[in-house]
């Protein structure tokens, strides 16, 4: 079989062939992932029964676990089956763990199967894209944004389809479509390796030794890991989205469009809808804003989103407290205006992250970066479900005001690390300066 240059002319969004094949492949994973999680809150407060308190925590568990499961799976790419191989391996036990959902009594098994599979899927996937580009290809500067735009596409769908077949006709036909759903992104890949380069087939542990003994490999993940833990004060609040906020959704908010009601489900298909209108108008204030050397800013870039986020937040502490004063449930259009600001800044810090560690991940270890990554989701998640426990604690105000404080504890964080995140990035790779 031929297989096209990874440096090919691009034939989607002047980008090589591959990034399609990469972006496609995790848009049916995360239409998987968020179909799931979007009945997830629902389905255990209304057909298991759980106390709001116990979802909550379930909900923050099992999520943390799906991104810790990474922290071991991306060793195991790198070291022994190689990105493909993990990719095909992982997506497979996920699927299984989906279907699986469509029994009460495997719930839980099928909660650990997806996070075990998930553990070798998702730091293989996205560490692939630096794979597509050479190192002067400019490409790499917006690669990973154009890869975020894509697989939010599957978030966009994931509430749509799994949510109202779960709302309306069952919960385990949501269950199961979202199993479906994982199938189509494993045969998109497989068909699509033809437009990946080799080095994603290879096992890397020879080199990853030599790395890891190296002093710019020390500074490097020193100084990652310093971000992570910034990142998992921000994911404190920024995953209430899918916990307390869709609580808030269900039984605070006036649904109501005449004479119909839009499922609660249908309003985290917003976020990832709004990452795909938000992403190319900002990319282009940003080029056309950037002044020579603000792209080795990516910290202070994050820290502006978790600034927008707490904005956000106190925004629908506002609306909240509003709602209550008067009686009566707010009205819907208030949660889109919250969900715009919210993405936005979103848009600013979780591609931006992403980016970086894939710019400074050390090619052998390119899983195992990306790993480091999510596992910020992991500890996060669980500072989320931590937090979310509260809900039922204290009024909407209050603990809408409380993530905000959250968020912008994150931002204030991330901007101590600016300079230091500049100076690594220039010393990675002096042609930037």
């Amino acid at each position: 079989m031929t297989r096209v240059p990874a440096t090919s002319p691009g034939n989607w969004f002047g980008h090589p062939p591959g990034l399609t094949i990469l972006f496609l492949t995790e848009m049916w994973e995360k239409f998987s992932y968020f179909g799931m999680r979007a009945l997830l809150v629902y389905y255990m407060t209304k057909a298991l029964a759980m106390p709001q308190a116990q979802a909550s925590w379930t909900y923050g568990t099992y999520t943390a676990f799906a991104y810790f499961t990474p922290i071991v799976g991306g060793l195991i790419a790198d070291r022994f089956l190689g990105r493909r191989s993990a990719v095909i391996l992982g997506g497979s036990i996920m699927a299984l763990g989906h279907f699986m959902m469509a029994f009460e009594e495997l719930f839980y098994p099928a909660l650990a199967t997806i996070a075990l599979g998930n553990g070798l899927f998702l730091p293989s996937l996205p560490s692939q894209v630096q794979t597509l580009y050479a190192a002067d290809d400019p490409r790499r500067i917006t690669a990973f944004n154009v890869y975020y735009v894509g697989i939010n596409l599957g978030a966009i769908l994931a509430p749509l389809i799994c949510g109202t077949l779960g709302e309306l006709y069952g919960w385990h036909w949501g269950f199961g479509a979202a199993g479906i759903g994982m199938c189509i992104g494993l045969v998109i890949y497989i068909w699509g390796s033809r437009y990946l380069p080799d080095s994603v087939r290879q096992v890397q542990g020879r080199e990853l030794d030599a790395q890891a003994h190296s002093n710019s490999f020390g500074r490097r993940l020193g100084l990652l890991l310093g971000v992570i833990a910034m990142v998992v004060v921000f994911r404190g609040a920024y995953e209430q989205i899918g916990n307390t906020v869709a609580l808030w959704t269900d039984s605070a908010v006036d649904r109501s469009v005449g004479s119909g009601m839009i499922p609660s489900t249908w309003f985290q298909a917003l976020n990832p809808l709004l990452v795909f209108v938000l992403t190319p108008v900002l990319l282009l204030i940003w080029r056309k804003q950037t002044q020579p050397g603000d792209q080795l800013a990516p910290a202070r870039r994050m820290a502006f989103g978790a600034f927008i986020v707490a904005a956000a937040y106190v925004m629908l502490a506002a609306i909240a407290q509003a709602s209550q004063s008067e009686g009566v449930p707010a009205h819907w259009m208030w949660l889109v205006l919250f969900l715009v600001v919210y993405t936005t800044g979103e848009l600013f810090i979780l591609p931006t992250g992403l980016a970086l560690f894939g710019n400074l991940a050390p090619g052998a270890v390119a899983a195992t970066s990306i790993a480091l990554w999510f596992s910020a989701s992991f500890a996060g998640n669980l500072l989320a479900g931590a937090l979310g426990s509260w809900w039922s604690r204290m009024d909407h105000m209050t603990f809408f005001l409380l993530m905000a404080a959250v968020a912008a504890c994150a931002a204030t964080l991330l901007m101590l690390v600016d300079r230091p995140v500049r100076a690594l990035l220039r010393a990675a790779d002096p042609s930037r300066e």
